[in-house]
């Protein structure tokens, strides 16, 4: 996992952006989800070097997909959370949630 087993915020977006795609989850379309969703750009190296580093920890899988025709014949890499990446992205929202209780009420 991230620093002291927390993940950090863009690793928390990416593998939820990868649960919400589910099966169609991919770097490209990861990317433009985050877009939508949240309004962040990113850039394709910072995606697939997170990816790379969140698989290398167990918390993400990868396969490739078979070759598209509209790749011109190249793979998708198809991106999975695994359930240590659940576990762990549930653990962080717990220790965020933990520390935003009483915020607002400090909140002018």
């Amino acid at each position: 996992m991230a620093r002291d087993g927390y993940l950090g915020e863009f690793e928390q977006m990416l593998m939820l952006a990868a649960l919400r795609l589910g099966e169609e989850a991919y770097g490209a379309a990861m990317s433009a989800e985050l877009e939508a969703q949240v309004g962040r750009r990113v850039s394709r190296g910072a995606v697939y070097i997170t990816l790379d580093r969140l698989e290398a920890k167990g918390l993400l899988s990868s396969r490739m997909s078979p070759p598209r025709a509209e790749r011109g014949g190249r793979p998708r890499r198809m991106i999975s959370v695994t359930p240590e990446g659940v576990r762990a992205l549930r653990d962080s929202r717990a220790a965020l949630e933990t520390l935003w209780d009483g915020v607002e009420a400090l909140e002018g």
